[in-house]
């Protein structure tokens, strides 16, 4: 027993120390008495004491004995418990209070919607009280529970806690199922895989859900057309979008370039980079609620006369009123290009606002082979301005970036386009802030102002306005196939009622998500269930089991997909879509007989979804999971994780004697086989996925560049950051799924 003065302190840890102990009898609680006791210092408040108990613990952790992490988590849901029970007024020993009455209080304060109340009655709220399941609190870490707590449980008004782990999981279930026809029954299975930890929602859904303003979108994505208008409405509307918490892709390429006519007057255009800037601005502006500032990714082609200027945009060489330092670059890099830098060739670069005056047609609106012709007319037609430089230039002026900030991000344009199930309805010019979204895109369109019954008026012509709506399935706690089959119909279902439950910044993005009912479904704790089946990373085996278990996935996500469009109907721009036509399996080489089943079934239903899957960074939710991110190895099998002033010590998931021989670190991996591995995966996923390639300094410029030449030859559509061992690089916070 811890020494302590005053009695209810003295049995207040002590009795936690005896609970905790019991589930922990390989570690050494005498150890961590004796170092608590050793700092406590006089008149210490008990909230003190407990917070110097949790930290003791949490230093402990260790690549020996990293279970202390869980003990630390345990004393924290203790402490989370008696905050709520002080707070809420019920005894804390019962860990939880009644459900009803949080609910009903939080909405009464304007913490919750009103919605909750008015879909769901007392007694379904008693019931969905009554599975709720605290137990489930002892599955967080200590990094997992402390980022939840810190960021997503609900507190009042004056910053106490009121929410706990299990109600929050309920609430967002709840939220999710609430238009359904039978709510309780979804928010329990809802529930379910949410409290294991099975799978993570979408930072947006988990910190909204339940809310009035229940914003749950991760990302979107607009299309800037070539004019004021349209670049002003951008900048609104982003601003809008980031508001309320939803990370910013913009498309730039159909902007004119620096030097070009404006009105018929030569050299009146600033080009893209004041633009950029301006956006820069809003980004640090709309610093949503001052939790975070905005995060914008923009993105040009390869081909715009403003690339190299572009491509300086965050680098520390240069003239400062060219920068825009809180930008996330990328570049649409379309085949030919890679293919001259393979050769050495020359490329030229084009206004293109002079290519529609000139030749007639937008030459970003096109890709693949068609647009490899009409580059090419650019090219030889003597009327038309150009700048010539070899490719390779342009490509070292990317990896100088890359080296320096990790970005641009890279888009391989006709990679994404070929592959694209919907192109019978539009583009894809860009991808989001995380490099994961691919779907159509185009600009919104100013139509008419008018003066009706002395109200102003105006009328625009929606474009498709992308909306990313993430969640990703734990792959560290998937122990088979067949718990796959189980969770993601689930997950599916879940993704497609944010569509119809979101609360939407601006209305296109609105259109755009009823149109094609978009949904990602990602993975979380990849590299966890790579050591868990015991594969090692740089391994044929890795390959194979990349292309085995994203085949799995997609066909449990197609195939959920279509049974919900069963019930509820396809996205209506399905008739003439790849889904129907079965071009998208038999591109795929989809041809074993439940997949050619799966086939007929969709052009006999539908698909529920235009896009299904995407494979999202998820930083801070897999912290919550307690698994690795997205699909990236670990940085270090033992770390120090710095949040908020604070130094967490941290081990690799389920680290242990058989595990550690597969955890090996990121920096240390020879990037081929992530790259091979990626490309098998890809093949499986519709959208993207949040890749990144991980560099020292010792890397060369010959190796640097030959990493990109093998993503594209592997077919893998996008290239995330680049991680150089010696530059950090901030982390979008927006796509945690």
């Amino acid at each position: 027993m811890i020494e302590i003065k005053g009695l209810e302190v003295n049995l207040k840890i002590g009795n936690w120390l005896t609970e905790v102990e019991r589930d922990f009898t390989h570690l050494d609680f005498t150890s961590l008495e004796e170092e608590t006791r050793s700092q406590l210092r006089e008149n210490m408040s008990l909230e003190e004491q407990i917070q110097l108990l949790i930290q003791v613990a949490v230093e402990k952790t260790s690549v020996e004995e990293p279970d202390w992490q869980f003990v630390a988590a345990r004393f924290l849901v203790m402490f989370l418990y008696r905050q709520a029970g002080e707070n809420r007024q019920f005894d804390a020993s019962k860990k939880y209070g009644d459900f009803y009455s949080l609910i009903g209080s939080l909405t009464e304060e304007g913490l919750y919607g009103t919605y909750l109340l008015e879909n769901y009655s007392k007694e379904e709220i008693a019931y969905l009280s009554s599975v709720m399941k605290p137990e489930r609190d002892e599955l967080f870490n200590y990094i997992g529970l402390k980022v939840l707590a810190d960021r997503y449980l609900v507190r009042n008004f004056q910053q106490k806690v009121m929410e706990l782990p299990q109600e929050r999981f309920m609430i967002i279930a709840m939220h999710l199922a609430s238009k359904e026809q039978n709510p309780v029954m979804w928010a329990e299975k809802f529930y379910e895989v949410l409290s294991r930890l099975e799978l993570t929602v979408a930072t947006p859904t988990l910190a909204n859900a339940g809310k009035p303003l229940h914003q749950l979108s991760s990302c979107f994505i607009d299309t800037v057309d070539d004019s004021l208008w349209s670049i002003y409405e951008t900048n609104s509307s982003t601003a809008q979008v980031s508001k309320y918490g939803g990370g910013v892709g913009i498309y730039l390429g159909k902007v004119r370039a620096k030097g070009s006519k404006i009105r018929g007057h030569k050299g009146a255009s600033g080009g893209v980079i004041p633009w950029i800037r301006n956006y820069n601005n809003t980004a640090v502006a709309v610093d949503q609620l001052g939790v975070r500032r905005g995060a914008f990714a923009i993105y040009l082609d390869v081909w715009h006369s403003d690339i190299l200027d572009f491509l300086n945009l965050k680098t520390n060489n240069g003239d400062d009123r060219l920068k825009a330092h809180d930008i996330f670059p990328g570049v649409c890099v379309p085949n030919l290009f890679m293919e001259r830098v393979a050769q050495r060739g020359v490329w030229s670069l084009f206004d293109p606002h002079e290519v529609r005056e000139v030749m007639g047609y937008s030459l970003e609106d096109f890709f693949g082979a068609e647009f490899e012709k009409r580059y090419q007319a650019c090219e030889n037609h003597p009327s038309l301005d150009s700048v010539e430089i070899p490719a390779i230039d342009i490509m070292k002026r990317v990896m100088v970036s890359a080296f320096e900030t990790g970005t641009p991000f890279i888009f391989f344009r006709d990679l994404v386009n070929e592959a694209n199930p919907n192109k019978h309805k539009g583009m894809i010019y860009s991808s989001n802030l995380c490099t994961e979204i691919c779907q159509n895109m185009s600009a919104t369109e100013w139509m008419s102002e008018e003066i009706e019954d002395g109200m102003i008026v105006t009328k625009q012509k929606p474009g498709d306005f992308v909306v990313c709506n993430l969640s990703s399935i734990n792959l560290g706690k998937v122990a088979s196939y067949e718990d796959l089959a189980r969770i993601i119909p689930v997950q599916m279902r879940m993704l497609d009622n944010v569509i119809d439950l979101n609360m939407y910044p601006v209305k296109q993005a609105e259109v755009t998500n009823h149109k094609y009912r978009a949904v990602g479904l990602g993975t979380s704790g990849y590299h966890q269930y790579l050591a868990q089946q015991k594969i090692m990373w740089e391994s044929e085996d890795h390959v194979e089991e990349a292309d085995r278990l994203f085949e799995e996935i997609a066909y449990q996500a197609i195939r959920a997909s279509m049974e919900h469009a069963k019930e509820k109907g396809s996205y209506p721009a399905f008739y003439g879509s790849e889904w129907e036509s079965g071009v998208y399996f038999e591109k795929r080489g989809y041809n074993s007989e439940r997949w050619e089943e799966l086939q007929r079934e969709v052009a006999e239903h539908g698909m529920r979804n235009a896009w299904v899957m995407a494979i999202a960074p998820t930083g801070s939710t897999s912290l919550i999971a307690g698994s690795t991110a997205g699909i990236d190895p670990v940085y270090a099998k033992f770390f120090v994780e710095e949040k908020r002033g604070a130094s967490i010590p941290q081990t690799a998931p389920n680290l242990s004697v058989e595990t550690t021989w597969y955890y090996k670190e990121a920096h240390k991996i020879d990037q081929s086989w992530s790259i091979r591995a990626a490309g098998m995966r890809q093949r499986h996923i519709d959208q993207a996925q949040s890749f990144n390639l991980y560099i020292t300094p010792e890397t060369n410029a010959k190796e640097f560049l030959e990493l990109y030449m093998e993503a594209w030859k592997n077919g893998v559509k996008t290239i995330y950051y680049i991680r150089n061992q010696s530059v950090e690089v901030e982390e979008c916070v927006s796509c945690s799924s």
